[in-house]
């Protein structure tokens, strides 16, 4: 131990660096701790159940998927521009102040509005001089725009549409994810049987390939047979690996909707494959089909910048009134005052008024504008009604997939049970002697399809499910 010493007449005081340390010490760890404890709390709360249901990682995707986020982001931009857009029903007030040192010469004559000249007050002057004054100003204005004809009302109605579109765009992505969500949720669990069933293959090729050996040895089978069955149950363990690739991959791309990491996603595939989705009853309306509502509210948009344009050619009124107070160090016959003259502010006016602007000359460039927006209208109408009959053809679509994967997963389960008998049939004759390696083999192969076909089936019905969410534009069936 590291130790420094200080001796006086009173005794010797020794000094330890390490236990004055200590308490420092601990408090750092305590509040390390604390702050590994809340991180660690927040990544357990964020993360999602295991296993996952397919209405859980749904629910979960639409709730923390970035683009949603994105999405909402917009929708609070657009609400805030409407607050902007009505702003403008304000008056304007402004105040200013300027203290200055400048000449006093002032000249007749005109001079055009925006030049980088500054403007002179007074008589002119009888003789040019280059000695300086001091000068002052203040003042407030007050300006209120008391007729627009419509234009103000025009451009909150033209932001209120923006709102309708983005809302209506957060509704298209939050159905996007959704469904996107529940299609990579359905392929891991497509992956997952397949692998089982891979796996259960590979453990009949081993027993199968045991019992061909033992009759090669004894000579009641030729060699052949050990080597077909060797290369069968070499081909199962190949196609449990491809098996195991695909789930692996599907793994990956449900964690991306979820934003974990694949090793944190356990998929509940079991009450998929016991029980099948109902259709939904009433029939689909396309008209509230998110992406038909973003089309219309493009074609809202369109119309609404239509009123702004053509409000924004007619007079605009404006009440104004001005009260300032000037200070200057000079007289109106030319003589100069001295010392701190011109910065008391000593002159005060006022006035008040109206204003109207006619901008004549915009009449036409507003015009060809307008023009424009009304073929972009068309245009957005076009649209819509191209969307309104690829949605309707997806929705027949959707519902002829939804009634043929429910047929087909009827009849699955009939040809896994007639699978099953004839593959121990097809051993037990094999052993007898009644019949060749080969019936065996494609038995075990029809087996393993009828295995993985019955999976699939079952879980097709809820991947057609999905498909007509997509198409109707609603995910409400997926979380329930």
């Amino acid at each position: 131990m590291y130790r420094s010493s200080i001796s006086s007449r009173g005794g010797d005081i020794r000094f330890s660096p390490r236990l004055a340390l200590a308490p420092v010490a601990r408090s750092f760890a305590l509040c390390l701790a604390l702050v590994l404890a809340g991180a660690l709390s927040r990544v357990h709360a964020q993360a999602p159940p295991s296993p996952l249901t397919l209405q859980q990682a749904v629910q979960y995707a639409i709730e923390r998927y970035p683009a949603i986020q994105a999405s909402l982001a917009r929708v609070s931009a657009q609400q805030a521009g409407v607050d902007l857009a009505r702003t403008t029903y304000l008056p304007r007030l402004d105040y200013g102040i300027q203290i200055n040192r400048a000449t006093r010469n002032n000249v007749v004559g005109l001079l055009l509005p925006g030049t980088p000249v500054p403007s002179i007050s007074g008589p002119v002057s009888d003789s040019v001089s280059s000695s300086s004054i001091w000068g002052s100003a203040t003042g407030l204005l007050l300006s209120w725009e008391a007729f627009d004809f419509g234009l103000r009302g025009a451009t909150v109605g033209l932001a209120h549409s923006e709102v309708t579109r983005a809302r209506a765009g957060a509704a298209a992505t939050r159905l996007e994810v959704g469904v996107r969500t529940a299609d990579a949720f359905l392929r891991l669990a497509v992956a997952q049987e397949t692998v089982r069933a891979a796996g259960a293959n590979v453990e009949r090729q081993q027993v199968f390939a045991g019992a061909v050996t033992v009759l090669v040895r004894n000579e009641l089978r030729p060699g052949a047979d050990d080597s077909r069955a060797q290369a069968e149950l070499a081909l199962a363990r190949i196609q449990l690996i491809q098996a195991e690739q695909a789930e692996q991959i599907a793994r990956a791309n449900l964690a991306q909707w979820l934003g974990v990491a694949p090793s944190g996603v356990q998929i509940a595939a079991a009450p998929l494959l016991e029980t099948a989705p109902s259709p939904p009853i009433a029939p689909p309306v396309v008209a509230a089909h998110p992406l038909a509502e973003t089309q219309m509210a493009a074609v809202a948009s369109s119309r609404a910048l239509q009123s702004v344009l053509g409000r924004s050619s007619v007079p605009r009124i404006h009440f104004q009134t001005a009260y300032s107070v000037r200070g200057s160090g000079a007289l109106a016959n030319g003589a100069t005052l001295g010392g701190g003259r011109g910065l008391d502010f000593d002159t005060p006016n006022w006035a008040a008024g109206l204003t109207a602007t006619v901008p004549l000359f915009d009449w036409f460039a507003v015009r060809e504008r307008t023009r424009m927006e009304a073929q972009n209208e068309r245009a957005e109408l076009a649209s819509y009604d191209r969307l309104v009959q690829e949605l309707s053809s997806q929705s027949e679509q959707a519902r002829a997939e939804m009634d043929g994967a429910r047929r087909v997963a009827q009849n699955t389960p009939i040809q896994l049970t007639a699978a099953r008998v004839l593959e121990q049939q097809s051993r037990a004759r094999y052993e007898a002697g009644l019949t060749t390696i080969i019936e065996v083999a494609d038995a075990q192969r029809l087996l393993l399809q009828s295995e993985v076909g019955d999976a699939v089936a079952r879980l097709g019905v809820w991947r057609a499910l999905a498909a007509v969410a997509a198409a109707r534009g609603d995910i409400s069936e997926l979380l329930k």
